[in-house]
């Protein structure tokens, strides 16, 4: 029965312009971050470890988008913890097209995103604090995060200038 189920749930794509694909396939970040109304925002977890840790974090998935090998293989359990939602599935080759990149991880995860912590959420009991101010580049981010983790550092925050209600510098 539970296999039943989960065969139920799962869409083979047909239609790349379906609008239930929008959110892999024509979805920019910016509309995926959704600035206007952040409690609509979206993220895509990419491998069925990154998906797994995210559900164990609290976030909720939208739909799966996945290789057809991955269903039965390691993307088994991740669909088994996302009962109530579509699991769209093609051929890599497929995939590739529909996405613009190859899934080198075979599945992704649209998932809503989650309430942003206050600033004084992020800073309680924590004596180390890297704050990063106007830097957008996911690259940078990245870097500053990893090297502020080898340092002991136990919170980050990014902001923009017009977040602090400053306007810009010059």
């Amino acid at each position: 029965m539970a296999d039943k189920l989960m065969r139920d749930r799962i869409k083979q794509i047909v239609d790349f312009e379906a609008p239930e694909l929008d959110v892999y396939a024509r979805f920019t970040e910016a509309q995926l971050l959704n600035k206007d109304r952040p409690e609509d925002g979206l993220f895509i977890a990419e491998s069925p470890k990154v998906i797994l840790r995210a559900l164990d974090a609290g976030y909720v998935p939208v739909s799966i988008l996945t290789e057809e090998r991955h269903i039965e293989g390691e993307g088994r359990e991740v669909i088994a913890r996302c009962r109530d939602i579509p699991v769209y599935t093609a051929g890599f080759d497929v995939l590739t097209r529909l996405t613009g990149f190859p899934l080198t991880r075979g599945m992704l995860c649209a998932m809503h995103r989650k309430p942003l912590p206050s600033p004084a959420e992020i800073c309680r009991g924590a004596k180390r604090i890297a704050v990063l101010e106007n830097v957008m580049n996911p690259t940078n981010v990245g870097a500053i995060i990893r090297s502020a983790a080898a340092l002991n550092v136990a919170a980050a925050s990014a902001v923009a200038f017009w977040q602090l209600g400053r306007g810009n510098r010059k």
